[in-house]
């Protein structure tokens, strides 16, 4: 009898221990698909069928909800919700600290801006038969092209010949979330052929626009006319934005000289390739010299 009550308790610490390991094993479990979950701490959160907020929103997330996250593209993560439901969310959903660091072109996400456009017109040549508008869309389209040949996700303020306004510009770089806004200009003196050259422009210097600048026109060389150098600019476009976000005037347009270089082909096909080698040499972090108008420091 006391043999059967012995085999009976050590059957009973014997379950109990199996149990025991099981619930640890359990709440192991349950602790590691936590850690591995992050916490929604903003209130426009949601899930997208695709890596864009132009995309179909399939629902919103509630603000300390959790989410895994399975992979990256662009700054949008692919995630699990606890209720077993998959979608896109863009990494400032999460929090406004998450952001996948961007290291390379290949990862960015771009903003272009053509400048001016349908009833503006921009600056005009010296016989006025040539519009500033015409050639910013240009030059736009081409970036736009050799970007995306580069891998990175390309937006347009306007691919066409339409009226965007100012505001809507940098607008649509915070709304995406751009890693990079460069806007396309050319300049125009008080007076005809009085000036001469291209200039890089940047107005906020603690958000990445300095050193955009800066690696852009380092890579602005042997272009035919005369570098002015990277500068501070006061541009609704530029100052509107929190975003590193850069403007180029890539010469007078009322320089009869400039505008040989600007209205040809192998000086445009020079500029947007020197911008993407310096978009390159910006994401891949490094600095190398650049010719500066005015250093803010």
């Amino acid at each position: 009898m006391k043999e059967n009550n012995q085999l009976k308790v050590e059957d009973t610490f014997g379950f109990l221990w199996i149990l025991l390991i099981g619930v640890a094993l359990f709440l192991g479990y349950r602790t590691y698909t936590y850690m591995q979950q992050m916490p929604i701490e903003t209130e426009d959160a949601a899930l997208y069928q695709q890596p864009s907020v132009f995309a179909h929103k399939d629902r919103d997330l509630a603000k300390g909800s959790r989410v895994k996250v399975l992979k990256h593209k662009y700054n949008w993560v692919y995630v699990k919700t606890n209720e077993d439901q998959y979608g896109w969310m863009g990494t400032w959903m999460i929090n406004s600290k998450y952001k996948n660091p961007v290291t390379k072109l290949s990862e960015a996400t771009i903003v272009i801006d053509a400048g001016h456009g349908g009833a503006d017109s921009g600056a005009l040549s010296t016989n006025g038969k040539k519009e500033e508008k015409t050639f910013t869309l240009r030059y736009a389209k081409q970036l736009q092209s050799k970007l995306k040949k580069a891998g990175a996700r390309v937006y347009m303020t306007r691919d066409s010949d339409k009226t965007v306004s100012l505001s809507k510009r940098p607008e649509l770089a915070e709304k995406v979330h751009a890693d990079a806004f460069i806007s396309f200009h050319f300049d125009s003196s008080p007076q005809d052929n009085s000036a001469s050259g291209y200039t890089t422009y940047y107005y906020h210097k603690d958000n990445g626009s300095f050193r955009l600048a800066k690696d852009i026109n380092s890579q602005l060389t042997s272009m035919g006319l005369d570098n002015r150098g990277v500068d501070f600019g006061n541009f609704l476009v530029l100052r509107d934005n929190t975003q590193p976000a850069v403007l180029l005037e890539s010469g007078y347009i009322n320089s009869d000289r400039d505008l040989s270089f600007i209205d040809d082909s192998s000086y445009q096909n020079k500029v947007t390739s020197d911008v993407v080698k310096g978009l390159q040499l910006y994401f891949e972090g490094k600095d190398e010299n650049a010719l500066i108008a005015d250093d803010p420091n």
